[in-house]
Order: C-alpha cells, then sequence, then structure tokens
C-alpha cells in the first residue's frame, strides 16, 4: 500500500519541506466502512448469500457475476480522473510512487497496470517488466537490476511483477537455490523500509485469482491470436503446481508482509472489480490535492483488504525449499 504509504504509518517529509505522517486506513473509515460504492457492492443483487460473503481470498469469491459494464466504465473513468490528479500532485511535490504487481499468472496484473495508466502522460508512468536475467545480472546482487529501475521525483513505476520473483516461481519452478531463496526472505524487508524511509510511496498489491478461473483465462489465450504472446510453456506447469504456489505466497506473507511495507490483495476473480478495487485503494491513500471523496471513498472490503485479513495467519508458514528441488 502506501506511505511513504508504503503502507506504512510512517513519517516522511513533503515537497513543501513539513513533515507528513500517513496514518493506516482505519477499518471503520475506508476499507470496512466504504462509503457509496461499498454498500452498493454488499446489497449488489449478485452478490452471494450472507454466509459465503468472507473476506477469505482462499474461500469462494463473493460474486456470483461480473461487475455490470456501464457501472464499471463510469467508475473507472472517475477514478481515472483522479489518476491524472495524482500525476500532477507528484510532479509538483516532487513525489515517487512505486507499485509492485504481483500474483498468480493470468490473475489480471497487466490489465490493471493499463487501466491505471490509461490517461496519464506516459513520461511519467512507466512500466517495468524485466526478462529474465542475463549473465552479467546473475552475477550482481539480486536487487541490483530493480533498483535501477526505481523512480525519479515526480514519477510513478508500475513493477508487472518484481523482485518477488524469488519468493514465488523461481523456488516453485527450481530456480533458484535454498541459500538464495533464504537469503532474498531475510533482505527483502530491510530494502522496502530503507525505500520508504527514503520517502518512496511504495505499494504492494498482491492479485488473488482462483483455481478454475486461472486455468480457463490461460486456455482462452491459447485461442486468442492477440494474447497468445502472454503464454508460455510453464503456464500449465504453473497450474499443476497450485498447492506449491499457495505454500510459496504463505512463506512470503510471513516474511514480507511488515508494519513498514504491508501487503495489500485484490481478489480477481472478476477483472472489472479487481482494477476498480485497485486504483480505488492506492487513491485511497495519497494526500493530493482535490481529491474527490465521493469518488475515491469506494472500497469493496470483499474484494480489496489487507493481507492479514484476507489470508489467515495459521495459514503462514516457512516453505520447505528442499523438497521442490
Amino acid at each position: 500500500m502506501a506511505k511513504r504509504r508504503t503502507k506504512a504509518s510512517a513519517s516522511r517529509t513533503a515537497g513543501n519541506g513539513k513533515k507528513a505522517t500517513a496514518v493506516k486506513p482505519k477499518s471503520s473509515n475506508r476499507s470496512t466502512t466504504a462509503k457509496s460504492a461499498s454498500k452498493k457492492h454488499k446489497q449488489d443483487k449478485h452478490a452471494k448469500d450472507q454466509h459465503d460473503m468472507s473476506p477469505n481470498a482462499d474461500g469462494p469469491y463473493p460474486y456470483d457475476e461480473r461487475m455490470p459494464k456501464k457501472e464499471y466504465e463510469h467508475t473507472l473513468l472517475q477514478l481515472q480522473i483522479e489518476m491524472v490528479k495524482v500525476q500532477k500532485w507528484i510532479k509538483e511535490k516532487k513525489q515517487k510512487i512505486l507499485l509492485i504487481f504481483e500474483g498468480r499468472d493470468a490473475a489480471g496484473k497487466g490489465g490493471t497496470i493499463k487501466r491505471f495508466r490509461e490517461h496519464l502522460n506516459p513520461r511519467g508512468a512507466r512500466v517495468v517488466a524485466l526478462e529474465k536475467p542475463n549473465e552479467t545480472e546473475r552475477g550482481q546482487w539480486y536487487f541490483q537490476r530493480y533498483i535501477a529501475q526505481l523512480p525519479t521525483n515526480g514519477e510513478i513505476v508500475f513493477f508487472d511483477r518484481s523482485w518477488y520473483n524469488r519468493a514465488g516461481v523461481e523456488p516453485v519452478m527450481g530456480f533458484c537455490d535454498t541459500s538464495q531463496y533464504q537469503r532474498f526472505l531475510h533482505q527483502v524487508p530491510g530494502v522496502e523500509k530503507a525505500l520508504a524511509e527514503s520517502g518512496m510511496w511504495l505499494f504492494k498489491l498482491w492479485f488473488d485469482v482462483g483455481r478454475e478461473q486461472q486455468r480457463k483465462r490461460i486456455e482462452d489465450r491459447e485461442k486468442d491470436p492477440l494474447k497468445q504472446w502472454k503464454t508460455s510453456p510453464m503456464d500449465y506447469e504453473s497450474m499443476n503446481r497450485w498447492d506449491m504456489y499457495t505454500r510459496a505466497r504463505n512463506a512470503m506473507l510471513l516474511m514480507t508482509d511488515t508494519p513498514d511495507c504491508p501487503w495489500t490483495v485484490i481478489r480477481s476473480d472478476d477483472k472489472r472489480r479487481a482494477r476498480i478495487g485497485a486504483i480505488s485503494h492506492v487513491l485511497t491513500q495519497l494526500p493530493y490535492k482535490g481529491k474527490d471523496k465521493h469518488v475515491v471513498d469506494a472500497l469493496d472490503p470483499l474484494i480489496v483488504g489487507k493481507a492479514r485479513a484476507m489470508y489467515p495467519e495459521k495459514s503462514r508458514n516457512l516453505f520447505n525449499l528442499t523438497e521442490q528441488l
């Protein structure tokens, strides 16, 4: 999330030289008492029965049908107008924002980034999607090639996957060894805390998609000539290792869901709700000028929430990498 709001409630220096403090949104404030939109979600005729309306992201998805297209398009446009205000604000106040998008394959990360950036000046809103490391990069400190891509003043950077490859795909698929994996988990909280303390707004967004929905999306990609570039030989292998990815995710949360830089979970079986939820969440955290609170205060707690609320903490255990290699 953010503050430096890297999602935290840490102090930072604003562009005007005065000290500002980012405070975590109170559960009674935004995430759980969202006004107009969240009330609308709760009253949505397509929502499941109340006993199914659990925030547990490993449970059933809380809506039977997609968000209506007209409602989605209207809400998205209003949020994109707010993002334009954010970009103006960060340039004027010399702020910098890093958004990390992680999650399972086909969870909707790329599509959400596209909606974030759709009406922004691309010169100040970069997407970073690195290829696998080359020989030179493999000899560097693991974080080094990502550090080179961090935002400067007045810039928003979107990491479409990030250094968290080492907490997910690499250990699950056998692309790193035990010492590399464990070193990463111990180093990353300190790296992120340093970024937050430097004045960077850091958001870590985890997109959660259900097993059947993931399979459907991957199969659809293979049939669509415009989306076949998204497919890879590892897609079906990753689906076959669903449980391993789950254990790796839980270990990642155990070690990296910190007070300074917590994770926010976006349930993405319905891409429309996920996009609305992700953009809304980021906007709630930023103190930009001209914020329309009637537009921004619209989080659906069944779709967007803190990792500790979305995934039971009792399920967080270290991932035994030696069993996978």
